[in-house]
């Protein structure tokens, strides 16, 4: 199992790829395929999301100093899009999406920290 999980290893790749697809089903689904959601909700799945794709892309073997501005630059340019389909384009939701790829950076850092102890 411990070989399943190797940084760099097809599992990775794969979990970095379903990542993303998953992204952009919740970014860019159109405005009446969203559920109502009560307030904060939409932070959360956005801080999630961009952890998933930070973490998930960092066990892929992304270096952090070209997964970091491409996330953000994602997130950015997603809101534009989603302003531009007739959803909710925020800065709030930007900001929750920036806070999430900071988490799963930090977590990805921590694990891998703990890994090589």
């Amino acid at each position: 199992m411990r070989d399943a999980l190797q940084v760099h290893g097809p599992l990775s790749r794969g979990a970095f790829a379903v990542a993303v697809l998953v992204s952009l089903a919740v970014l860019f689904a159109p405005a009446d395929d969203v559920p109502f959601a009560p307030a904060g909700v939409d932070k959360l799945v956005h801080g999630a999301l961009f952890a998933a794709l930070a973490l998930t892309g960092r066990w892929s073997g992304i270096g952090r100093v070209v997964l970091v501005p491409v996330l953000v630059l994602y997130a950015a340019v997603s809101e534009v899009l989603q302003g531009m389909i007739g959803r909710d384009a925020t800065v709030g939701d930007w900001i929750a999406d920036v806070v999430g790829v900071l988490i799963g950076i930090l977590v990805w850092q921590l694990t891998a920290r703990r890994a090589a102890h």
